[in-house]
């Protein structure tokens, strides 16, 4: 059903799908850029529905209750927990998330990495965290609010080079134009 609403949803907006998931690729942290509107996730979801990648976003398991976490469910919500670790502490998002990586073979997390929908001059670092300790590549998912087209981009492994590889995903972000361009990649 979700397929079918998307197709539609493309249908009558105009938007077109581009690019492949890269062949033999099951887990891996999925960025969304830009995220510059609330009208992001709605684009980007049908988008991955049509191409049949299995996203999934995280939020706090206490949000998942009742009607609304049956519906977040359905657009692909999973619960972080984030429970106590050995010395008390309770784990963090990251750590989470690693975690779920680990454990199944079929997961692709999606994440904005700008944490905002405002424009930052710094993206969080999480995502190149989760990936890395997971052992999963980074993917680009984009919305190109200008030329209505909606994909995936670029992908690449961690190597430990944080700050080139985070500069080397946003130069790709910065050629596709967000709903607000004024709150696009700096």
């Amino acid at each position: 059903m979700m397929k079918a609403l998307s197709k539609f949803l493309f249908w009558i907006t105009g938007w077109e799908l581009v690019g492949e998931w890269p062949k033999g690729v099951k887990n891996a942290v999925l960025i969304a850029i830009p995220h510059t509107s609330n009208w992001d996730l709605l684009y980007a979801r049908a988008a991955f529905f049509l191409m049949d990648i299995p996203v999934r976003f995280t939020i706090k398991k206490e949000a998942m209750v009742g009607p609304m976490g049956w519906i977040l469910s359905g657009l692909g919500a999973i619960a972080i927990d984030r429970k106590r670790v050995p010395g008390g502490r309770k784990q963090t998002y990251t750590e989470a998330m690693i975690g779920m990586l680990k454990e199944r073979e079929d997961l692709v997390v999606m994440v904005t990495p700008e944490g905002t929908r405002s424009a930052v001059k710094k993206w969080k670092s999480g995502f190149y965290h989760i990936a890395e300790g997971a052992g999963v590549p980074i993917v680009v998912g984009f919305l190109d609010y200008k030329k209505k087209k909606a994909g995936i981009g670029p992908h690449l492994y961690p190597d430990g080079n944080m700050d080139a590889q985070i500069e080397e995903l946003k130069a790709f972000g910065r050629t596709v134009t967000g709903r607000h361009p004024e709150k696009g990649i700096i």
